[in-house]
């Protein structure tokens, strides 16, 4: 269990440094967080994107990038398009999005032909170190898929899980969040929760505990749901909110951030290798333990 994210450095000492790309580089926060993961001996960086202007970055804020390999392409676009072939290609293991969006980054992980595809759909995950809750606590999804389906939860918690499992938790926790915790037939969160907690008591979501309809309080607080007479495993002790929508799940990933001042890591999981997607107004530390996250979450 990870108390802090802190604690995802401990998970990765020891190990092989994995090769990191990041595309369209010239971004003062990701560089930083690049060159200190390289610094820790985590990562091996290779950077692609305007030279000159990835230079004139480094001078500007005394990076030492003496030794890190540059591949000088000028055009977002193709520089993305190059990051994601040399991870396809293995030449690296963990892709990042520098100063792109989103959505072209994505465009080219998708592409058929030379793409980051496995045949698992795409899901965000974050981490976050929150003050008031007695452990790191994990959301998804918060930035990938708007309305998800039954068949797409299934999938985004088995992606979570997964990582989770990697991450040394054998059993994840895992609250299905609705807007009450009684099942109603209006609530198709609360349809789809029923129908998850049932499918990991049958064995078809295996390696983990689920269990919804929860309401957000009831998931992370054990004395509202014993307020509420909830007799639940999870309930208070959770490991992982599994968002209803990306409307309700991006509220929460901010309110986390801006208001409680939580600490947070992000990755994509589901393509070949993880995928750190942070917003490019996260800050530096966001994206070191994003990175140490994606380093965690390797193969």
């Amino acid at each position: 269990m990870l108390r802090n994210l802190s604690d995802l450095k401990l998970l990765v000492e020891g190990r092989p440094k994995r090769k990191l790309v990041l595309a369209a580089a010239e971004d003062q926060h990701s560089l930083g967080a690049v060159i200190r993961a390289w610094k820790d001996n985590i990562i091996e960086p290779i950077l692609i994107g305007d030279e000159e202007g990835i230079k004139n970055i480094c001078a500007l804020n005394n990076y030492d990038i003496t030794g890190i390999q540059i591949i000088h392409e000028p055009d977002m676009g193709l520089s993305v398009e190059k990051a994601v072939k040399m991870v396809s290609s293995k030449q690296a293991d963990i892709l990042m999005k520098g100063k792109i969006g989103s959505s072209s980054l994505l465009k080219c992980v998708l592409n058929k032909e030379w793409g980051l595809r496995t045949g698992n759909l795409l899901s965000h995950f974050a981490l976050f170190e929150v003050e008031t809750y007695h452990k790191v606590i994990a959301v998804t999804d918060v930035a990938m898929n708007i309305a998800p389906n039954l068949q797409e939860k299934i999938a985004i918690v088995n992606n979570a899980v997964g990582c989770l499992n990697k991450l040394g938790y054998s059993m994840p926790k895992v609250a299905v969040l609705g807007a009450v915790e009684m099942v109603n037939e209006n609530m198709e969160a609360t349809l789809h929760a029923a129908l998850l907690s049932k499918m990991n008591q049958r064995d078809q979501i295996r390696n983990c505990i689920i269990d919804g309809p929860l309401a957000f309080d009831n998931a992370v607080s054990l004395e509202s749901a014993q307020h509420k007479g909830i007799r639940s495993e999870v309930a208070g002790d959770t490991d992982l909110l599994l968002m209803p929508d990306i409307e309700v799940g991006n509220v929460l990933y901010k309110s986390l951030v801006f208001f409680a001042k939580a600490k947070v890591a992000s990755i994509i999981l589901g393509a070949l290798v993880p995928i750190v997607l942070t917003s490019r107004s996260d800050s530096e530390q966001a994206k070191f333990d994003s990175i140490l996250l994606s380093a965690a979450a390797c193969k």
